[in-house]
């Protein structure tokens, strides 16, 4: 099967060469799916998209003309595709479910250390030969009261890791996980409450129609000032004109995040010489207590290995006429 690799990364190539097998005539292209580059799926039976690529309807209706019928996604959240629209055309769609929830949840974990500790501040200072500790106070992360939204796969491994800590552990989900309950003592509540009683909230849902700006104002108004909000989820699960407000009123302690409402511009690209053109991001990364990376919780070896491996397991099957227990189908549609 003839298939083109869109938003091809370097670092990621080697993976999906190994994971080929030489089974499958691959190119790749470091530009993005959007209309204006979905041409270069000309003469390819099949696509492989990240996570900032677009696959709206418009995009679909071109690829499926110029032949496309199937679509990997080198990813699991897949809120940049269109399924309805895809299932509509007679696209095979299909995501990389569980490539690595481990490596989700630990960079969670790190960037929630990273914020407590003042570390970035810290490293930066030392680096410049000074010394001083003023500013760097931090918390223990023992006895605090950790909200867990959403305990599905990586939400599930960051309440392992927090029960760890010897945290106190909240949870939303809308299907509790009983064995958590069990193994870690998880109370179920619902969102607001755990808003109220959290000094720690970390963010583990799919962005859908409903966690759309799931973190919203009223969301905010409830939480303690001093709370830490941690995001590797989908950066539109959280309104970003109402954190900013929480942030310049001081109503939350701080945000840690890897992702972001509309990386669509400005994430994956090099801006230190231009400058963001994005001024909510500005806005967003010039508070001291912002703490945010580019969209790599997913970049371990183990992670990369497994993402490869799954989305040509998926071409695989496509090849031979069966079908992948990873396609999207209909009940699975809701991020559209």
């Amino acid at each position: 099967m003839k298939l083109l690799v869109y938003s091809a990364k370097d670092y990621e190539i080697p993976y999906l060469g190994k994971a080929n097998k030489d089974q499958h005539k691959v190119s790749y292209t470091k530009e993005a799916l959007d209309t204006h580059t979905a041409i270069q799926a000309m003469g390819f039976e099949a696509i492989s998209i990240f996570s900032g690529d677009d696959a709206s309807l418009v995009v679909l209706e071109k690829l499926w003309d110029l032949g496309v019928r199937f679509i990997a996604l080198r990813a699991a959240g897949y809120n940049n595709i269109h399924i309805k629209a895809a299932k509509r055309f007679g696209f095979k769609v299909a995501n990389a479910p569980e490539y690595s929830p481990h490596a989700i949840a630990e960079h969670a974990v790190a960037l929630l250390l990273g914020i407590n500790r003042k570390i970035v501040k810290a490293v930066n200072r030392v680096r410049n030969h000074n010394f001083l500790q003023d500013g760097l106070m931090g918390t223990n992360i023992h006895g605090k009261t950790v909200g867990i939204v959403g305990t599905g796969r990586i939400g599930s491994i960051m309440v392992k890791i927090m029960h760890g800590f010897g945290c106190k552990l909240l949870a939303f989900d809308l299907a509790p996980d009983t064995d958590l309950v069990e193994l870690c003592d998880v109370t179920y509540t619902d969102l607001e409450v755990l808003c109220k009683k959290s000094d720690i909230i970390s963010l583990h849902v799919p962005l859908t129609y409903d966690t759309y700006s799931l973190i919203n104002q009223k969301m905010f108004a409830f939480m303690k000032p001093e709370v830490l909000l941690v995001n590797t989820a989908r950066g539109a699960v959280v309104e970003t004109k109402a954190l900013i407000k929480a942030l310049e009123k001081r109503t939350i302690g701080g945000y840690a995040s890897d992702v972001y409402e509309k990386e669509k511009g400005s994430f994956f690209k090099d801006h230190s010489k231009r400058g963001l053109s994005d001024a909510q991001l500005r806005t967003l990364l010039s508070f001291p207590n912002v703490l945010m990376t580019p969209h790599q919780a997913f970049m371990t070896i183990e992670a990369l290995t497994n993402i490869a491996e799954i989305t040509f397991y998926n071409i695989d099957c496509w090849e031979k006429g069966t079908a992948s227990e990873n396609e999207l189908g209909y009940e699975t549609i809701g991020s559209s």
